[in-house]
């Protein structure tokens, strides 16, 4: 049996979910948990009202609808696969709309940041790249590096299996995930050979997250990965 990379890349689903009034339900759930939780992490990471924050992987901007009243107008940039997706969380997630210009939220579902500005310091990217491969993280550190020169922290969730053959494993809240399908997990040395072949230095954050996904802040590090394209 095929299964597809990702459910978010099956055909028609943002169509579909839109039409049925959820936005915040395909996002995965815990809507106002998880969006505290990340800015919990990004406020503890430093984050006040005057840095620019990049949402990856934005969807209905379950984080965005905190973010932006606290962070200065236009501080927020945001992407995701689906631009209407987004469009939809500013039209009736966001108390105060015009803080934050429709043109800060760009479709983008190759990671290759189109019309970010310079100058981002903080990124996150929370349950995104548990839905898709090692291959697709790889890649997209790899693109996003030359865009985030400058950031202080780029952080992203992934869930984690013990080194060992490939097989499905049961996470602690129960979910469980796969080597070759979504939900994915990885091993904490694929994370660490990843970064380092993309010009990141990584390092784990000791943070309990919803259904046992696991933290890691990524910063940018000098060399010669730092320079491809």
């Amino acid at each position: 049996m095929t299964h597809p990379v990702s459910p978010y890349l099956k055909p028609g689903f943002y169509d579909t979910a839109l039409a049925k009034g959820r936005h915040r339900d395909i996002v995965g759930g815990r809507w106002d948990e998880t969006g505290r939780i990340q800015m919990q992490i990004l406020q503890e990471a430093g984050m006040q009202p005057h840095h620019h924050l990049l949402d990856i992987g934005a969807g209905s901007l379950r984080l965005g609808c905190k973010a932006v009243p606290y962070l200065a107008p236009g501080h927020y940039w945001a992407t995701d696969a689906s631009r209407a997706l987004m469009l939809r969380g500013r039209a009736v997630e966001l108390p105060e709309p015009t803080r934050l210009p429709k043109d800060q939220l760009i479709e983008d579902s190759h990671f290759a940041l189109p019309g970010v500005p310079d100058g981002i310091d903080f990124a996150i990217a929370f349950g995104v790249f548990t839905h898709l491969p090692l291959c697709v993280l790889h890649s997209a550190l790899h693109r996003m590096r030359p865009r985030l020169e400058a950031v202080q922290g780029l952080f992203f969730t992934v869930f984690l299996a013990p080194e060992g053959p490939p097989q499905p494993f049961r996470q602690a809240d129960g979910v469980v995930t796969h080597p070759d399908r979504p939900p994915y997990h990885f091993h904490s040395s694929d994370i660490g050979t990843t970064c380092r072949a993309t010009g990141w230095s990584a390092c784990r954050c000791d943070l309990m997250l919803p259904r046992g996904q696991v933290l890691f802040r990524a910063t940018p590090t000098a060399g010669p990965a730092a320079n491809q394209s």
